[in-house]
């Protein structure tokens, strides 16, 4: 009750200047794609943004789990997302960031379920650093994004 006058809002309540107002930019990758995906489901599509989000992924590969006998049985995918938040009217840069996870997947006898629980881990990845953005875009103050 005493927080209804402080003048904050509640950051996922929907009243953001983002929801929208925003268009997406992202790498021509499938993990890239995953991500604007999530962005665009998270803060929604317009034909005429106020702001344009860019971003650039890079994921990297580690062993998380050796075997005795020498064979990698989990792997570790750590994504780095760096993003730029800029007024679609005039180019400017407003905000800018880095957001930094991982998941992990096992390694199978099977060489396609290998492949398909890397691929489902990378799509996971995608959306957990999308997430991160957008909650990074919702915590800006009005003052930063207008």
């Amino acid at each position: 009750m005493g927080l209804s006058a402080c003048g904050f809002t509640p950051i996922y309540s929907g009243e953001s200047v983002f929801r929208q107002n925003t268009a997406f930019v992202s790498d021509d990758t499938v993990a890239g794609f995953r991500l604007r995906e999530q962005l665009e489901e998270r803060l929604g599509r317009t034909d005429t943004p106020k702001y344009l989000v860019s971003t650039q992924i890079s994921l990297n590969q580690r062993s998380a789990a050796i075997t005795s006998d020498g064979d990698t049985s989990r792997f570790n995918v750590i994504g780095t997302a760096t993003w730029t938040l800029r007024d679609a009217a005039t180019n400017a840069r407003i905000e800018t960031g880095t957001v930094e996870t991982f998941t992990s997947y096992s390694a199978t006898s099977s060489t396609i379920a290998t492949q398909a629980t890397q691929d489902d881990a990378v799509e996971r990845l995608s959306i957990i650093l999308a997430d991160m953005i957008v909650s990074r875009l919702l915590a800006l103050t009005p003052e930063h994004s207008t």
